[in-house]
């Protein structure tokens, strides 16, 4: 894009936010409704023209949010008509879980080959990973605990409802013998049906698992298919996102038309609380990590600072991802490290989108008014911990886990089409997490094999 162009795109974006939030927050002191209605009704024209210019599908959710805020506030009989739209949306994602997470737990267990092959590294890393990963899975439950963003979203009385009656009667924390036995599926056809991710995920393990065992003339033609359906829901995912505005901007048309400006109240603190639940994890996960292994703090994080700025600007991780392994393979680690934990730790060690799915799972429950025991968010996290595996790569993945999440533990739908609104700013934050994790992780294997040069070896006692 030209620079002159550019400049005249960022005008018009500007321009057009200062005139729709100064003629939003003019309601709290003006009278008069229809000229503060003309004023951002300007600015959402001026923010199109600027979409035109600059064709980012995340501006367009933006943009279809707050398009969606303004039709529910004006026209709340026509928003409370449109649901439709956002249900077609809903059920477009729900359809690509399944497959997505079979493809994806197929491919990253069996994809490295005989699993005994993969050694020593293998399986620290995998300890590493899962250690890493339930850590920040609690830590965002604990803060959504602490600060109960969800509870200022009060749900329509009609969604409520059909929460209540979606919701088995029998809400009592499951017996350990039934949570056991319900993890594993009895006809995976069934499970993909019933929507039970869990099972599915199991059985994407045990059958990866299976494959690794025999003959590799057996493995290679369904190994390819998985990796082939994998590639064809992410390349599925690209062609609904397409959608996701009109089902943004619907959801939030229908759910403000019900409940007023006041749905918006709560995100604030939800985005204070994503913010600092991740902090919280690097300072107190991350950086003890690296203490205690003898990763040179100072020069780790000078190394993965442009691969984290990079995934910060763009939320993606997989656009860090060269950089990142040129930067440690730089810092020190031997490539055969590099080459195996990075890419293995973009399928499992995603500390950052974890932590945020627990976090909103937690927040939709909230939202919804329906009280979760402990028990039952501890399955809540024992879910997340399988169905969070896998998903780099895939645009705004965290709303497919989310989504099949709820589904599974009968939460509504509306509170995760609100997230959205500030899912961006997250999505920044957590993805640039993403990449510090990984790179730490390979650092601190390197350490682990006293392959990391210019440092004594390792006590394996500290570890």
């Amino acid at each position: 894009m030209p620079e002159s162009t550019s400049r005249h795109s960022k005008f018009l974006l500007f321009a057009g936010l200062f005139l729709y939030f100064a003629g939003a927050l003019l309601l709290a002191f003006a009278p008069y409704q229809w000229p503060l209605a003309a004023l951002r009704c300007i600015g959402l024209v001026l923010l199109v023209f600027a979409g035109l210019q600059n064709r980012s599908l995340t501006f367009w959710i933006f943009f279809a949010m707050l398009a969606g805020l303004e039709l529910g506030l004006e026209a709340p009989a026509f928003a409370s008509q449109l649901r439709v739209f956002s249900d077609i949306f809903l059920r477009l994602i729900k359809v690509i879980v399944a497959p997505l997470i079979l493809g994806t737990l197929i491919t990253g267990v069996a994809g490295h080959g005989d699993l005994r092959k993969v050694g020593r590294i293998g399986w620290k890393s995998l300890v590493y990973f899962e250690a890493a990963t339930t850590l920040a899975l609690f830590i965002g439950v604990a803060a959504i605990n602490l600060s109960k963003a969800g509870q200022g979203l009060v749900i329509p009385a009609t969604t409520a409802a059909t929460a209540a009656a979606q919701t088995p009667p029998d809400t009592a924390p499951l017996h350990w013998n039934e949570l056991l036995l319900h993890i594993f599926p009895e006809n995976i056809v069934k499970s993909v049906a019933d929507n039970q991710i869990l099972q599915v995920a199991v059985f994407a393990i045990l059958f990866a698992i299976a494959l690794t065992r025999v003959p590799e003339k057996f493995q290679s033609p369904i190994l390819s298919f998985a990796e082939s359906l994998t590639q064809v829901m992410f390349s599925f995912t690209n062609l609904v996102m397409y959608y996701a505005p009109v089902g943004v901007g619907a959801a939030m048309a229908y759910t403000v038309g019900h409940m007023g400006i006041a749905v918006l109240l709560p995100l604030g603190k939800l985005l204070l609380t994503a913010y600092g639940a991740l902090l919280t994890f690097l300072l107190g996960v991350l950086l003890p990590i690296a203490f205690f292994t003898g990763v040179p703090i100072r020069r780790f994080f000078s190394a993965v600072a442009e691969p984290a700025t990079i995934a910060f600007a763009t939320s993606t991780s997989e656009a860090a991802l060269p950089r990142a392994m040129e930067c440690m393979e730089a810092f020190g680690v031997p490539r055969r490290i590099v080459a195996f934990v990075i890419p293995a730790g973009y399928s499992f060690n995603l500390d950052g989108s974890t932590l945020y799915l627990a976090l909103a799972s937690i927040f939709v429950a909230q939202a919804a008014g329906i009280h979760m025991s402990w028990s039952q968010q501890f399955f809540m996290v024992l879910v997340l911990m399988l169905t969070s595996k896998g998903i780099a790569g895939v645009p705004r993945a965290s709303l497919l886990v989310l989504l099949a999440t709820s589904s599974m533990f009968h939460l509504p739908t509306e509170p995760i089409f609100v997230i959205l609104g500030v899912d961006a700013l997250i999505d920044m934050a957590r993805t640039s997490l993403n990449v510090t994790g990984n790179c730490l992780a390979s650092a601190v294997i390197a350490r682990w094999e006293n392959e990391l040069p210019g440092h004594p070896p390792l006590d394996p006692n500290s570890l």
